[in-house]
């Protein structure tokens, strides 16, 4: 199953975005469409990974933002939501 979230994804939205995933965790979620985001959103999304793990699932987080990533690179969590900045820092090299 796959998910797509969209609009803001901050501290007011987390609460809600976590209930609605919770109830049936998808496999995939497309973050594309999100606007806003904040800190509390890689929290969401490791919380995600955790469920998905006990539960002996994977689960994949597509399209992050561009400030997502930032942020998730510079707190060195990236790799636990499954994202190669390698690749990503080389490709923006020039």
């Amino acid at each position: 199953m796959r998910e797509t979230l969209t609009g803001d994804l901050t501290v007011r939205e987390v609460p809600a975005t976590w209930r609605r995933l919770a109830a049936e965790l998808p496999d995939e979620i497309d973050l594309a469409g999100i606007e806003r985001i904040d800190s509390s959103a890689l929290a969401l999304l490791l919380e995600c990974r955790a469920n998905a793990n006990a539960t002996g699932r994977r689960i994949e987080f597509q399209n992050p933002p561009d400030t997502l990533r930032t942020i998730a690179r510079l707190t060195q969590i990236d790799e636990l939501l499954g994202w190669d900045t390698t690749a990503d820092s080389e490709g923006k090299s020039d």
